[in-house]
């Protein structure tokens, strides 16, 4: 190890407005965050009473539709606007998003949404076994947790530019 300090960055100097800026984009964010959700919630459950879902949803099954439809639409909610700001703002450290590579997000988005989707209506059917709030239980776990093992695996592996390191 040597005894050389790193040289010291410079603090980025903060602007009144650019912390009103700062701060609408973080209410916009989290505001599609939470509407998605709730729009996300509410089109399954009318799917699942209405025709296509209706027969194979069981009435204690639906509970995980609605943990489907929170993480969907909140996933959807939170990425969306990350990725169309990150089409407008850009730095020389984090440069600006090209249209290919929103595309790619957002195609990789509209994978985890599906996949959610199917997961969340398998989970449902264990409401022909199980009571309701032990398939919400499951539906919590097995929709919250099932993707954190893809989260895992390096970059590299899936042919993604390595992460860098802060």
């Amino acid at each position: 190890m040597s005894a050389e300090s790193r040289p010291e960055r410079p603090k980025a100097q903060r602007t009144a407005a650019g912390n009103v800026v700062f701060a609408l984009g973080l209410i916009v964010v989290l505001a599609t965050t939470i509407l998605g959700a709730f729009a996300a919630v509410a089109l399954l459950l009318d799917a699942a009473d209405a025709a296509p879902l209706s027969s194979v949803v069981p009435d204690d099954g639906r509970n995980a539709l609605v943990v489907g439809g929170i993480a969907l639409g909140g996933a959807t909610g939170l990425v969306l606007p990350v990725v169309l700001f990150g089409m407008v703002k850009g730095t020389e450290e984090t440069p600006r998003v090209g249209a290919g590579a929103a595309g790619r997000k957002l195609l990789a988005l509209l994978a985890f949404d599906v996949y959610v989707l199917i997961l969340a209506v398998v989970v449902a059917q264990l409401g022909r076994l199980l009571p309701e709030g032990i398939t919400t239980v499951v539906a919590v776990f097995a929709v919250g947790f099932s993707w954190m093992p893809l989260a895992m695996i390096p970059p590299e592996r899936l042919g993604l530019p390595a992460r860098k390191a802060r």
